[in-house]
């Protein structure tokens, strides 16, 4: 255990997350997520929710000021949500914006997100049972 650290990030997560370069990519996907397939490095966070690890990574974790949208959700396939938004992206906004609050947040399609994925540094497999609850963040710098 470490102090100022959340105990939901596992000594496997906080690696990858120091092992990160400016510009890297670290996807969270939810339990459906094919984490395993997608990634270079697949770390397992079963019985976590996303938006629990989202806030516990970005306490540590810098979002990348170069981009427009250092984050980015899966879009929804049209008619498979009621109500068009899935609830969990509500979370997803309110905890980026605690965290980064000048980081903004775009979306991408279901095949274009599962394409970039396999190109991101490491996927974090959650226990999340939410639809669409898939997440991707590019690191950023700490500025001195």
């Amino acid at each position: 255990m470490l102090k100022g650290i959340s105990p939901l990030l596992s000594p496997e997560l906080l690696k990858v997350l120091a092992e990160m370069g400016h510009g890297d990519e670290l996807v969270i996907g939810d339990g459906n997520f094919p984490a395993t397939t997608m990634g270079q490095r697949c770390v397992r966070c079963d019985g976590h929710g996303a938006n629990e690890l989202l806030d516990a990574i970005l306490q540590l974790m810098p979002l990348d000021d170069f981009v427009d949208a250092p984050v980015t959700l899966m879009a929804v396939v049209p008619g498979s949500v009621p109500g068009g938004e899935p609830p969990i992206w509500a979370e997803f906004r309110k905890t980026v914006q605690k965290r980064e609050p000048k980081a903004a947040i775009g979306f991408e399609e279901r095949f274009a997100f599962y394409e970039r994925s396999r190109k991101a540094f490491a996927t974090v497999q959650t226990g999340e049972g939410a639809l669409y609850a898939c997440i991707i963040l590019k690191k950023g710098v700490i500025r001195a």
